[in-house]
């Protein structure tokens, strides 16, 4: 592995925990089983449930261990690039999702039991086109009744800054992921996260063209489909609009 690859040697050296890997009887094991992989997650965040430097630090060894498992499986020309990042974007997908489940439970002031709320992939998360050390380009919409709207975006901004923070963070067991929001409504003068209402209203009177170009490869990632789904209707109201 390390004679195959500069940035495996790299990566075994910022991550020696990831030693033990290649005695695991499934490291060539093309067939990524990610239910499995989901579930064995969710376990062991469950038996170090409340201490948060422990779930953050098991986030990215699980994680450093499956991109490692990928990696080997590259260097001996099991996959094709298309398939691994398809691989590594499933696992993204998964890592996201889990950092909001996690990081919802942690607020102190929730108004509801589930959040109301989607973290939305652009560019190459969006795409499903992720290499070894993609950043992630994120958004972060809610969707709430117009009475309980003000109160709800506070607690969504909270949230948003959460997970960012849990994704980003350089933590004893590395990085996450490097996140960039500058796609969010007027850039990095924007609000945290948006409500569905208002992120149409952007992009129907205030976005520039190229940010309409960005939704060609945006997709809903995580957390509630409600509001993917609604995420996705703007999306095809937009690209189908009439141009000049």
């Amino acid at each position: 592995l390390i004679g195959g690859s500069s940035w495996a040697a790299e990566y075994l050296t910022r991550h020696p925990i990831l030693l033990d890997e290649p005695l695991d009887p499934r490291l060539l094991d093309v067939a990524t089983d990610w239910q499995r992989f989901r579930r064995e997650l969710r376990r062991a965040l469950d038996e170090c449930a409340g201490d948060t430097e422990r779930e953050m630090d098991l986030l990215r060894e699980m994680h450093h261990a499956q991109v490692f498992r990928l990696l080997a499986q590259d260097l001996a020309g099991l996959h094709s690039i298309e398939k691994i990042s398809d691989h590594l974007t499933e696992l993204a997908d998964i890592m996201v999702a889990e950092t909001v489940r996690l990081c919802w439970g942690k607020l102190k002031t929730r108004h509801r039991e589930e959040p109301v709320f989607a973290v939305i992939g652009y560019g190459k998360l969006g795409g499903k086109e992720l290499g070894y050390a993609s950043d992630l380009d994120i958004i972060f919409l809610f969707d709430e009744k117009k009475d309980t709207a003000q109160e709800a975006e506070e607690v969504y901004a909270r949230l948003a800054q959460r997970v960012n923070t849990w994704l980003s963070s350089q933590t004893p067991a590395g990085l996450l992921f490097e996140t960039d929001l500058r796609l969010r409504p007027n850039g990095d003068s924007g609000l945290m996260v948006s409500s569905l209402a208002s992120f149409r209203e952007y992009q129907l009177h205030s976005a520039w063209v190229w940010e309409h170009q960005a939704l060609t490869r945006a997709r809903f990632v995580a957390g509630d489909t409600d509001v993917g789904r609604g995420f996705d209707a703007i999306r095809e109201e937009i690209l189908r609009q009439p141009r000049d």
